[in-house]
């Protein structure tokens, strides 16, 4: 058999990097694309051979998108059975609240971006009738937390696009899967207090890949969370405001 040919964005990130090498270990072919000139040099030499070819590119730059898909399937030879898209930042919600630009960067970084790479990867999948949407969302656009309300309407937005692509491209033998991750300890939670709620990168990547390889469309990360966000969404307002660990800073 042909070896699976994978896309991902955001490759420098800590999970990205976890699922590349899964990917790598059980022989498919990468393209990898990341901002970070440092940790992709040092990913791409760590996977060696598998990866086949590499971009460094702000994501943010949504103009770029199309060109940016076209130019990676190219280097796999022109198809693609799986494209991750694993790019986000968190920020600092109390700047969004401050200014209008912190915002429009959070909500570009973590809805926009995405978008601007699904619409040519849903297109090219289409076209070929086969193929996986992988993309890395989280619990905080299950419910506006005061701590995350930006990040959270950034990552509620990529939830129900991923709703429609889903309901558009499974009639055409394409899977898009919405990974919605809880907390992970990672650089970008590096002064985040941590809890016992806190994964790890490696197993978080692992139960993502194994989400991709059983075709589900909605995955929360680890599993436990589909449960806890299952209360949170329909807390009722009175009650939810009346939790500090829900509602407040």
């Amino acid at each position: 058999m042909a070896a699976e040919r994978v896309l991902i964005f955001g490759a420098t990130s800590a999970i990205a990097q976890e699922i590349a090498y899964l990917y790598a270990r059980r022989g498919a072919q990468l393209y990898l694309v990341g901002r970070n000139p440092e940790k992709l040099a040092r990913l791409v030499a760590a996977i060696g051979s598998p990866v086949v070819g590499w971009k460094l590119a702000d994501l943010n730059e949504t103009a770029a998108a199309a060109a940016l898909v076209a130019t990676a399937i190219a280097a796999l030879g022109g198809g693609l059975e799986v494209a991750v898209l694993a790019q986000g930042k968190l920020g600092d919600q109390a700047d969004t609240e401050r200014q209008v630009g912190p915002a429009e960067e959070i909500i570009t970084a973590n809805f926009l971006s995405a978008m601007a790479l699904l619409i040519p990867l849903a297109n090219h999948l289409e076209l070929a009738g086969s193929g996986h949407l992988a993309v890395l969302s989280s619990v905080a656009g299950e419910r506006g937390r005061p701590r995350n309300y930006t990040y959270g309407a950034a990552k509620g937005a990529l939830n129900v696009y991923l709703q429609g692509l889903r309901s558009r491209l499974g009639p055409r033998g394409v899977h898009v899967h919405t990974l919605k991750l809880g907390p992970v300890d990672t650089p970008m939670t590096v002064n985040h207090k941590k809890t016992l709620l806190f994964a790890r990168a490696p197993g978080v990547a692992a139960a993502i890949v194994r989400a991709i390889d059983a075709g589900e469309g909605e995955v929360f990360v680890p599993r436990f969370w589909r449960a806890i966000m299952c209360i949170v969404r329909w807390m009722p307002e009175v009650l939810f405001r009346r939790i500090g660990a829900l509602s407040g800073r």
